[in-house]
């Protein structure tokens, strides 16, 4: 669900509030589409990394306004058919991708291996494409995200987790049952249609195809 400033628990930190200063044509997705929910999963150490990355300072999904727009296509599509958008990352600062780097080069974590890529060697997450060392996430225009039930707010069963290194992310594969294979093909069918292409090892990751910024790496943090 959208982020907000609300009164922390005794267990969660405040959510901080919006510097508002991202460069000109960048916009907060939950300001375009404020019914899409929203866990960005690198603001926490709920990922493969096992730790917070470098530059998230607020839980926010930023993109260009282009992308946010066309994702609002896509969100309005799926909610036709009874779910929802719901977000894990989308534009990445360049300095986190760095941080992906250095932890391939850090054999001795493991922490999140058995959650996140039990049959991968780290060290090759680079080479086998399940991670980058120039993201296209830093250009501004690059989404992870899934798909919610609009009746229960719950997170739809895609066959595979957000971010797992393996075979079984993949578009087409045979190896997840008949429900989240159609869940996957919905969520290909909404983002294609509103102009956006996906990548072949991840049913998460899609691009805008006209992206605004293609060659420009963006470093600012999300805040």
């Amino acid at each position: 669900m959208t982020p907000k400033p609300d009164a922390p628990s005794k267990e969660e930190k405040p959510v901080p509030e919006r510097k508002r200063k991202l460069p000109s044509g960048f916009v907060y997705v939950d300001e375009v589409i404020p019914t899409a929910q929203y866990e960005i999963r690198y603001y926490t150490d709920h990922n493969f990394v096992g730790a917070r990355l470098d530059g998230y300072k607020a839980p926010y999904a930023i993109l260009s306004r282009q992308a946010a727009e066309a994702l609002q296509e896509a969100h309005d599509f799926v909610t036709s058919k009874g779910y929802g958008l719901k977000i894990f990352d989308a534009y990445r600062p360049a300095k986190a991708v760095r941080q992906f780097v250095a932890w391939s080069k850090d054999p001795a974590d493991q922490r999140m291996k058995e959650e996140f890529y039990p049959e991968v060697d780290k060290a090759k997450a680079f080479q086998l494409g399940y991670i980058s060392s120039r993201s296209g996430h830093s250009r501004g225009s690059t989404v992870d995200l899934t798909l919610f039930e609009l009746k229960t707010g719950q997170e739809a069963d895609m066959g595979s987790p957000f971010d797992f290194f393996g075979t079984i992310s993949s578009h087409g594969t045979p190896n997840i049952g008949k429900a989240p294979s159609e869940r996957r093909a919905l969520l290909k069918r909404a983002m294609e249609r509103a102009g956006f292409k996906p990548y072949s090892k991840e049913w998460w990751h899609y691009t805008l195809k006209d992206e605004p910024y293609p060659r420009r790496y963006y470093d600012f943090d999300i805040e």
